[in-house]
C-alpha cells in the first residue's frame, strides 16, 4: 500500500525523521510515539504538505515526487488542530475539498448528516468552535475516492457520539472500500469499534511497524 524509499526529513541541520526503506501493506495503522517524535511530520509528508528527501510511493506505482497531483487524489489528511479560512462556510469548504477530490455527486450529504454538522454548515468558518472545526476536517478527510486517510489525533475536540460515528466510517471504508488509514493518537484505538489494526511507533528519528 505504502512504501518509504530513503526517506529523510530535516528542519535545518537536526535530521527530524529518517525512514530507509519501509513497506506498509493496506490497512489500519495506529501511530505512537511520544510529543515531538515526528508523528505529525511523518503524516503531513505523506499528504504532500512538507518537503522531503527520497520518495513515499502508493500502490507499487503513484510517486509522491514523480505524480504529485495523482499521488494527492488518492489520500487525504486531516489535522489535530485544522485551519481553514475564516471567511469561507463549512458548506463552500466541503464544495472546493469535493471538487479538488473529484467526490462523487452528493456524497457529502452522508457524512454531514451523519456527523450531525449540518446546523452551521452556512456559517462563516471563523465562528465555529475546535470541535465544530474538528468535525468539519473529518467530513473532509473522507471526500472522494481515497486510498489512504490520515488522521492526526482524531480522537481528541469530539464528544463520544461523534467518536463512534467516526470509528463507523473508518470501518466501512476499510471493509467496503478497502481503505487504509494511519492515526496518530495519543489514546489507545478501541479494538471493539474497529477491525483489526497494527501499531507503527515513532522513536529515535524512525519509524518501526511492531508486531
Amino acid at each position: 500500500m505504502l512504501q518509504f524509499v530513503n526517506y529523510k526529513k530535516a528542519y535545518g541541520a537536526y535530521p527530524a525523521l529518517q525512514v530507509p526503506d519501509l513497506n506498509l501493506e493496506k490497512g489500519i495503522y495506529w501511530i505512537k510515539g511520544v510529543n515531538g517524535s515526528g508523528k505529525s511530520t511523518l503524516l503531513k509528508s505523506i499528504a504532500g504538505i512538507l518537503a522531503f528527501d527520497g520518495d513515499i510511493v502508493l500502490d507499487g506505482n503513484i510517486s509522491i515526487k514523480k505524480q504529485p497531483v495523482g499521488f494527492r487524489k488518492l489520500v487525504n489528511f486531516a489535522e489535530a488542530e485544522p485551519l481553514f479560512p475564516e471567511f469561507l462556510t463549512g458548506a463552500e469548504m466541503i464544495r472546493l475539498f469535493a471538487d479538488a477530490k473529484d467526490a462523487p455527486k452528493g456524497q457529502e450529504a452522508k457524512y454531514i448528516e451523519s456527523m450531525g454538522i449540518q446546523t452551521y454548515m452556512d456559517r462563516p468558518i471563523g465562528s465555529y468552535s475546535s470541535g465544530m472545526l474538528k468535525k468539519l476536517s473529518l467530513v473532509l478527510a473522507f471526500l472522494g475516492n481515497p486510498k489512504l486517510i490520515l488522521l492526526d489525533e482524531p480522537l481528541i475536540t469530539i464528544d463520544t457520539a461523534a467518536l463512534k460515528i467516526l470509528y463507523s466510517w473508518i470501518s466501512e471504508q476499510s471493509r467496503e472500500n478497502g481503505v487504509s488509514f494511519m492515526l496518530s493518537s495519543h489514546q489507545p484505538l478501541d479494538a471493539d469499534e474497529l477491525p483489526k489494526s497494527e501499531t507503527l511507533l515513532v522513536q529515535d528519528q524512525t519509524l518501526t511497524a511492531v508486531s
